[in-house]
């Protein structure tokens, strides 16, 4: 593909679902100002940052809605110690609560606060770029005007635009980056994405044209006015920024129940579809479903196959028994289940208790997706929930012909494609189970009482061997690194104390 640009050597495919974290370790005055000393992710390099600029994150962030436990600003006595030890606190709670939060953490604001080096790229101008070339390759398309922000991809950008030959009608064209979890090859990828425009199916969104390249990957489908599923239940216009429409939405509505088992209904039988096929979707939310003449059709039926990490990610990787594309699909429809019943996603997962709701047979479906024993047994399969009483006897009135020919070979790549995104979903489970046992050990009871009776020791053998004119106690926030029992898995931990230091050397600790 000719008009994208090819990939760089050992260009690294970031998973942007990964919500970096940051640790304050210090505060110290640099040049009349209060600096904070941040450690984002894992064994980064420090990352100094004045109130400023937090003031400055928090600013853009407002367009969410959301409200942010940002400190105040104090212009007299910000120089005293207790107060910077005060903020230096705040200033942790704010970072927690904007990494912690499902739209927030995946937004290239925070991104870039905590990760210049890897997210300060301009994606807009690199996309208008590639989609430029490819209109010098294919004269017949004319951008009408970028629709920023409506999507919550980083590496993701849409543009509406029109066919010269049809001028009237309004298309969408995405373009994106291609992701971590891409391995088919080039060639495969190019096929299987050239097959996409032909495939038939009443509740899938059709593609008017797909491509790649070694590097990303361009999109056309027509432009629906009305918007989507989520765009319908919170009540706001499409061409709207996600983080402004979804973070905090001032109008919600979930559906009523026949709306509610139409379109479950119609949802589950095109997963079905995907699932006989053996190809992998891993896709499902509010936001890739339109409605159209009272029919769910859904959207980016592409992104597996381009690699990219699924929506619900960071909520899949704490669940050991979500390890398929088929039981990725299916607690996805929960999620989706749930935001059109309640008109709004779960505050957190799993959900045991529900709100009233009249729709009792919702809640048995939800349940058996969403509960504590549903994401530790493992998932039902599509085939069971079709055959709950909500949607046994839902009546469905298409009758086209259904149309997707994978050649064999095709076929046996996108089969080994599957294999690969799930080993490497198991992989980042584990990890997350070591971190988990980890972090709880080191928060024990029996853990604590060991760390002070060490600590004892340390404070006694330096008090033993220094002068009084040699040592100092200085309050330090440091990171301790803990060996995990069950492996080979550090895990920080946040610890203050007094920690001794000889002048002219490093911390005990």
């Amino acid at each position: 593909m000719a008009f994208l640009e090819k990939q760089s050597p050992g260009r690294v495919l970031l998973d942007d679902t990964v919500a970096l974290t940051a640790l304050i370790e210090a505060s110290q005055n640099l040049q009349s100002h209060t600096v904070s000393l941040l450690r984002p992710g894992k064994w980064t390099q420090t990352v100094i940052k004045r109130y400023s600029d937090f003031d400055m994150l928090n600013s853009s962030l407002l367009v969410s809605g959301v409200s942010l436990p940002l400190p105040p600003k104090k212009l007299l006595g910000n120089m005293d110690r207790e107060f910077i030890a005060e903020r230096q606190r705040g200033l942790q709670v704010y970072l927690d609560f904007i990494t912690q939060h499902h739209i927030l953490a995946t937004c290239q604001l925070v991104k870039k606060f905590l990760d210049t080096n890897n997210y300060s790229a301009n994606y807009t101008e690199i996309a208008l770029q590639q989609v430029s070339m490819f209109f010098r390759s294919d004269p017949k398309w004319e951008v009408v005007e970028p629709l920023k922000d409506i999507g919550w991809r980083i590496r993701k950008k849409y543009f509406l635009i029109k066919n010269k030959e049809q001028p009237k009608e309004r298309q969408v064209l995405s373009w994106v980056d291609l992701g971590p979890d891409k391995f088919l090859s080039d060639k495969d990828l190019q096929s299987t994405m050239k097959l996409l425009p032909s495939l038939t199916n009443p509740y899938i969104y059709p593609v008017t044209f797909a491509n790649t390249s070694e590097l990303s990957a361009l999109v056309i489908r027509m432009f629906q006015e009305k918007g989507t599923l989520r765009d319908l239940i919170c009540k706001v216009k499409p061409k709207e920024a996600f983080m402004r429409k979804y973070c905090s939405p001032k109008k919600i509505q979930g559906l009523e129940l026949q709306q509610i088992r139409m379109y479950g209904r119609q949802i589950l039988e095109v997963l079905r579809f995907f699932h006989d096929k053996g190809f992998p979707y891993g896709h499902l939310h509010a936001s890739n479903i339109v409605i159209e003449d009272n029919t769910c059709k859904v959207l980016d039926i592409e992104n597996s196959l381009l690699g990219l990490p699924s929506y619900y990610r960071p909520y899949i990787t704490q669940f050991r028994k979500i390890n398929t594309t088929e039981s990725i699909d299916v607690y996805s429809f929960g999620h989706l289940l749930y935001e059109m019943t309640y008109g709004r996603p779960p505050d957190a997962v799993p959900v045991d208790q529900y709100p009233a709701v009249t729709y009792t047979s919702v809640v048995s479906v939800l349940q058996s997706i969403l509960s504590t024993d549903a994401c530790k047994t493992g998932m039902p399969t599509v085939a069971q929930l079709l055959q709950t009483p909500l949607f046994s006897d839902v009546l469905l009135f298409h009758s086209e012909k259904l149309q997707f020919k994978i050649p064999t070979k095709l076929r046996d790549a996108l089969k080994s494609a599957k294999e690969c995104m799930e080993k490497r979903l198991q992989e980042e489970q584990k990890t997350h189970r070591r971190l988990t046992r980890a972090q709880s050990h080191h928060g024990s009871e029996e853990e604590k009482r060991r760390r002070k009776i060490l600590a004892r020791k340390v404070e006694n053998t330096v008090t033993g061997t220094g002068t009084p004119s040699q040592i100092r106690m200085v309050p330090v926030w440091y990171q301790s690194m803990y060996l995990d029992t069950y492996g080979s898995c550090m895990v920080p931990v946040h610890i203050s104390r007094y920690v001794w230091f000889l002048y002219g050397t490093s911390p005990c600790f």
